[in-house]
């Protein structure tokens, strides 16, 4: 036996105010405009076995991100620079995942830092440096109106796929489970439809990155996602971008942190 967490859903039009939240109950909806958030409010017993105790296949393992390996695009790396500074952030190099909490990227909105591993293969870093890139532009507190992470980090992660994408690099490998997991995480809400319910906001942010990078002349197509027919497509620059679609596929990603191994 065991003690298992009792969860509740709270409502608030005012999520600020601690005293604004409300208790819903097992099948309420919340009303128009008011933020829900799930938290333990008791516990229960439980009943368990180890798994010495039982029988039949392996339990399949979650697949893990896994960092890419290799060269980045070449000038990729200076053009997120030049945007991530253009953001009034200072963009400094860290020794390893230890230094800064195991991540492998962090953006602090505080001291206005975006830090990025030393430690690891170019394609790598440079695929970090777009996902803080995405959180920068995406998820400042004082302006954001995501504010679960698993949401946040669901927005960079699919914006770093978008931009490695559109020069010719296949991210999968680290985005499908990093966006899976964290699409996971969310409560209330199948992870198909956090990705889905992202997709218009990162497809924006996405585009502007890209028209603000020099263009590399890598094939001449869009990468997935970046339809220019979309409904924001009139406030969009006339800049054409070009990309290799390669192997790439639709998704298949105070302080934000791109880790790899997203502590649900």
């Amino acid at each position: 036996m065991i003690y298992a967490p009792v969860m509740g859903r709270f409502a608030s039009k005012n999520p600020s105010d601690p005293m604004s939240w409300r208790r819903l109950t097992q099948r309420e909806k919340p009303a128009a405009g008011e933020v829900v958030r799930s938290k333990m409010v008791n516990v229960k017993p439980a009943y368990v076995w180890d798994v010495s105790q039982t029988t039949g296949a392996e339990i399949p393992e979650r697949p893990m991100p896994r960092l890419l390996e290799g060269e980045a695009p070449a000038g990729l790396w200076t053009g997120l620079a030049g945007q991530v500074t253009a953001e009034r952030f200072t963009l400094a190099d860290a020794a390893g995942a230890s230094a800064i909490m195991g991540a492998n990227g962090m953006t602090d909105y505080e001291s206005r830092v975006v830090t990025v591993r030393a430690d690891m293969d170019d394609a790598a870093r440079v695929k970090t440096l777009a996902h803080e890139l995405g959180h920068v532009r995406m998820h400042d507190p004082a302006e954001s109106v995501t504010h679960h992470r698993g949401i946040r980090e669901v927005e960079a992660e699919s914006v770093a796929m978008m931009i490695g994408a559109a020069h010719g690099m296949d991210t999968s490998d680290y985005t499908i489970p990093y966006v899976a997991s964290w699409a996971s995480s969310v409560a209330d809400k199948e992870p198909v439809d956090v990705v889905r319910e992202t997709g218009e906001r990162v497809r924006r942010v996405a585009l502007d990155i890209l028209d603000k990078l020099p263009d590399t002349g890598i094939g001449d197509g869009y990468p997935p996602g970046l339809d220019r027919s979309g409904p924001d497509a009139e406030r969009e620059t006339t800049t054409e971008r070009t990309a290799e679609l390669g192997a790439a596929a639709p998704m298949r990603s105070t302080a934000s942190v791109d880790v790899a191994v997203p502590a649900l």
